[in-house]
């Protein structure tokens, strides 16, 4: 399905900042997908080893809490950029202008300030975790095989912080088509009218069909 959202590039240096955050973004993007490949392996590996072998995969739920922050929080940003992610589509595209500049950049500025407190307790968590003199850094571990948990907590105030930086950025997108009344500024998240997501969707599947 074709996104309702889209952006537009251009040679700006907000467009030129906000390609080189997609990078690190599509990169943080397929570490999750890796990860949920390898939570499916684990479940293979799980559950094949207690029907066949009746000896399953020690400490599955270890390794599953390890791999939840790669797939849960690192491609958040990389959906944010395109605005993927759930959003009041039906609200939003009902606005023009300035109404509709202001509405989005009040929201990105609340999201903005919930992320920075976000991934300032997240680091919290993390640093709580970690000892540079306990054995494998570690203060904490976790139940069963006694992994140590700080790799997986130090992933949270990481994912936390690139959607923070991605947002600030889309704060100032935004602030400048506000303050120019722009009508299709670059580097945020555009709504995309019904008829134009038709065609989109018309397009994608004619090309797959091709």
């Amino acid at each position: 399905m074709a996104n309702t959202t889209s952006i537009i590039e251009d040679g700006s240096l907000l467009s030129r900042i906000d390609r080189t955050i997609l990078i690190v973004e599509r990169f943080f993007a397929l570490i999750s997908g890796i990860a949920i490949f390898l939570l499916i392996l684990l479940a293979v590996r799980s559950v094949g080893g207690r029907e066949f072998f009746e000896r399953p995969l020690s400490g599955y739920v270890d390794w599953i809490m390890q791999l939840m922050p790669l797939i849960a929080i690192l491609a958040v940003s990389f959906a944010m950029r395109d605005g993927t992610h759930i959003r009041m589509d039906l609200l939003v595209s009902r606005l023009r202008g300035r109404v509709l500049w202001t509405f989005e950049l009040v929201n990105t500025l609340i999201i903005l300030g919930l992320m920075i407190l976000l991934t300032w307790g997240s680091w919290a968590h993390f640093d709580r975790a970690f000892d540079w003199n306990a054995p494998l850094y570690s203060r904490d571990s976790t139940i069963d095989i006694g992994l140590p948990i700080w790799p997986a907590k130090i992933l949270v105030p990481i994912g936390f912080g690139l959607i923070s930086v991605r947002l600030f950025f889309q704060a100032l997108g935004f602030g400048k088509a506000l303050i120019f009344d722009e009508t299709a500024p670059s580097a945020v998240p555009l709504v995309v009218d019904v008829a134009a997501q038709a065609a989109a969707e018309a397009n994608a599947v004619g090309s797959r069909e091709q």
